[in-house]
């Protein structure tokens, strides 16, 4: 059973018997709004980017985004770089697994965020979404809904971060703005 987290809700990462999650899937999903124009609806395409930014004690020691798609260590992996968005389907169109049980020790947190590369704002975006799903058997353990669109670029969506031995997700659902993970660091910061 999925949990609609909002802002600041946490959850822990633990499978309903108890037991730890060894691997999840963080999926993004959306759709270019359409736009009333003088002749008709139209769309425009959006490429909304995932990332996951890995973190030690603060400070970013790796990331997974677009352009490096497998953390330096192996445990977190992009499934690749969707340049248009959903049909409406409800699934994921871009996606970053991470196997909880080979991130390094000295990895605490990891900060997913999505942007958009292109520019357009989240105005121009409709049915966006961020999940956590046990990787291990497809059931989806969180969803964070990206609502009420806006006049910026990027969210930070969600991070996953140690809890005693465990890891548990919290929403962050901040809005920033920038192209880039790069960007979104000032941003990012005061949320770990």
């Amino acid at each position: 059973m999925s949990v609609n987290l909002s802002k600041g809700q946490g959850i822990s990462l633990q499978k309903s018997d108890g037991g730890e999650l060894s691997a999840v899937r963080m999926g993004l999903g959306w759709q270019a709004a359409p736009r009333r124009g003088l002749f008709g609806s139209r769309t425009r395409e959006v490429d909304l980017d995932a990332s996951a930014v890995l973190f030690a004690d603060k400070q970013p020691v790796d990331v997974v985004f677009f352009r490096h798609l497998v953390s330096d260590d192996g445990s977190v992996r992009h499934t690749g770089d969707n340049l248009v968005g959903g049909a409406g389907s409800g699934g994921d169109d871009e996606a970053i697994l991470v196997d909880l049980q080979r991130v390094p020790v000295h990895i605490d947190q990891i900060v997913f965020t999505v942007n958009s590369f292109t520019g357009q704002t989240f105005a121009e975006v409709q049915n966006a979404f961020c999940r956590i799903v046990d990787e291990t058997n497809g059931q989806e353990l969180a969803r964070y809904t990206l609502t009420g669109g806006g006049q910026y670029t990027a969210q930070i969506m969600a991070k996953v971060h140690r809890v005693g031995g465990g890891w548990q997700m919290t929403a962050v659902g901040t809005p920033a703005n920038g192209r880039t993970f790069q960007d979104l660091m000032p941003a990012i910061l005061p949320h770990l």
